[in-house]
């Protein structure tokens, strides 16, 4: 791929992100996959596009400095500086007079003579004066929302929830990669070898704390092996995996997954399960069923069967009191895994918050009624945000009194997780920090009464 060419892609890419509220990880991969890039080139492109992405509010920060106040720009221009401004500050292999050179010959093809002299001033002003300091903003929140390109608000409510201590940590760690992970299919393969194959490899590998199935890959592209090709491992964060490993599932038992897509917890729970018994998957949307069907496919699993349904509809689809095994990994707002989809940070509000924790209770108390007696639920979600996950479970178990959370939670936790400082009474909180993980809240219920008894009661 020509030089320019890259450097467009990675403009038009970051333009779309910006406009559309694209998700940035689902543009990259599209991308990359229609090109047909060679390695060096994806990694250049993964890097700009994801870095200039964190980064975004901390690169504002530093520009504004260096450009008038009221000044109208375009929104390429201003791209086109940000990314070029990530690249000098942040990446160490180009030096600052390429990047120059080759932001002023995009704004010329892009633009005009005079578009082109408005970017070389800026970014050859910065190289003179260098970036403004940060550690002088007195704010407590504003300055640390600058340094880490966190939304202001969202830095408060963490702080409101977690201390300053906490919050900073969270933050710092949303701006650096987390190791990839995979989880072996055990019909397949045992973890033992699959470490053993990538190791002949070349590759870097080291067994995971949160499940007997996973593997942390430090060095090596898991996916263009043999072993994920023809599905012996597939890639899933660990914090996931230990969800699927607390739902305690047996070969022969009927289990509901209510917000299944992409799938990667329900084919856990197939594989725990032994591709035997039955296992319900459903998501709102019919495209992401296909991606359940898919992965299920790939695994060589065949004892899920997925549908297109709303996870509170679900009582017109099956009797109350059917399964042994409730999954409810609810929609939330992703606050867990901003390091995966650094966008996520940006495009979310606090009313979200409000309406997204209205949702997962509804959830819960729909599907509540489909537990047996002594069954186990899982209430799960992919963020660190207090009202979507404590809160929520108070609620619910405020509502619903034949339910508890499982005395036995905690202890069947991994001996490492034990020691994790976000156990609460109502679940555990896992920061980003704490495991280098995705963030991830989960509890698990069990259901003391029948419905139908206490029903018989009113």
């Amino acid at each position: 791929m020509k030089k320019y060419q890259l450097r467009n892609t990675i403009i038009d890419l970051l333009l779309r992100i910006e406009k559309n509220k694209s998700f940035s990880h689902l543009l990259i991969d599209n991308e990359i996959k229609a090109q047909k890039m060679d390695s060096k080139d994806e990694g250049l492109l993964t890097e700009i596009v994801y870095g200039t992405v964190q980064r975004k509010l901390t690169l504002d920060y530093y520009l504004q400095n260096f450009i008038k106040p009221n000044q109208k720009i375009q929104s390429w221009v201003k791209i086109l500086l940000r990314m070029s401004l990530y690249q000098m500050i942040y990446l160490d292999r180009i030096p600052d007079h390429a990047i120059i050179h080759e932001a002023v010959e995009m704004a010329k093809q892009r633009g005009h003579k005079g578009t082109a002299s408005f970017v070389n001033g800026v970014l050859r002003n910065i190289q003179r004066k260098g970036i403004p300091r940060t550690d002088s903003i007195e704010n407590d929140v504003k300055r640390l929302a600058v340094q880490t390109s966190h939304p202001e608000w969202l830095v408060e409510r963490w702080l409101h929830h977690y201390g300053y201590k906490v919050t900073k940590e969270m933050c710092k760690a949303n701006l650096n990669k987390k190791p990839l992970s995979i989880r072996i299919q055990p019909m397949k393969i045992s973890r033992e070898e699959a470490m053993r194959t990538l190791q002949e490899l070349g590759f870097q590998v080291r067994p995971s704390l949160f499940s007997e199935q996973g593997i942390i890959v430090d060095q090596g592209n898991i996916l263009k092996t043999d072993l994920f090709k023809k599905g012996y491992v597939t890639v899933q964060d660990q914090s996931s995996m230990l969800v699927s490993e607390m739902l305690k599932v047996q070969p022969s038992m009927d289990v509901l997954d209510t917000c299944s897509s992409p799938g990667g917890k329900v084919t856990h729970i197939a594989e725990k399960m032994q591709n035997s018994g039955s296992v319900y998957a459903y998501d709102l949307h019919k495209n992401k069923v296909k991606l359940i069907n898919k992965k299920a496919s790939d695994l060589h699993l065949t004892n899920i069967n997925a549908q297109q349904a709303d996870a509170r509809n679900l009582r017109n689809i099956h009797a109350d009191e059917s399964f042994d095994r409730i999954l409810v990994d609810a929609p939330c707002s992703g606050f867990g895994v901003i390091r995966g989809k650094p966008d996520i940070k940006y495009n979310k509000q606090e009313k979200d918050v409000h309406q997204l924790a209205a949702i997962q209770a509804d959830i819960l108390d729909h599907v509540a009624p489909l537990l047996k007696k002594d069954g186990l639920l899982i209430y799960s979600t992919c963020t660190v945000d207090v009202e979507e996950n404590e809160n929520v479970v108070k609620n619910f178990l405020e509502k619903h009194k034949d339910f508890e959370v499982d005395a036995s939670f905690i202890e069947d936790l991994p001996k490492d997780i034990k020691k994790s400082p976000g156990i609460t009474k109502t679940g555990i909180q896992l920061f980003p920090h704490t495991f280098q993980t995705d963030g991830f809240f989960f509890v698990r219920l069990i259901r003391k009464g029948s419905y139908s008894t206490l029903n018989a009661k009113k």
